[in-house]
């Protein structure tokens, strides 16, 4: 193999190497490791923000049971990035996941299931549960 072949065949690694090393994050997506949640607690009720991007509302199921809340969806994201010299634009890159995503809390009171109320707005999930009237708490007696 002469020393020109060998050159062209390093030229053509170099692009393979790059590709293959790149993550999502490098091309602003982040992974579907987990959905990110931020929970407030008030007075009355617990306030929950989760982030799903990529879901939509019939693709997340929201369950309780007692102080347990549990938040699971089939997400669906899409990356493309086209070759701008051509006007019709023919595709160079397109980097598509989809997967399952959940994540369970332990909350400090009962939740109230019947007065729970969801709402699905830009990937945000918004969950109002309002806490159970009455704790299901009593002391056992020792004999």
């Amino acid at each position: 193999m002469n020393a020109l072949t060998r050159l062209e065949r390093l030229d053509d690694l170099v692009p393979e190497f790059f590709r293959r090393i790149m993550q999502p994050s490098m091309l602003n997506m982040e992974p579907l490791s987990e959905i990110r949640v931020d929970i407030d607690e008030r007075e009355k009720d617990y306030l929950v923000r989760a982030e799903i991007p990529g879901a939509e509302k019939d693709d997340i199921r929201v369950e309780i049971d007692g102080n347990r809340l549990s938040i699971s969806a089939e997400v669906k994201k899409d990356y493309e990035q086209k070759d701008k010299g051509d006007k019709e634009g023919r595709v160079l890159l397109r980097e598509t996941y989809r997967g399952a995503v959940s994540r369970s809390v332990t909350l400090a009171h009962d939740i109230d299931e019947t007065q729970t109320k969801a709402k699905l707005e830009n990937g945000v999930l918004t969950l109002t549960l309002p806490k159970r009237e009455g704790e299901r708490h009593r002391v056992v007696s020792i004999e």
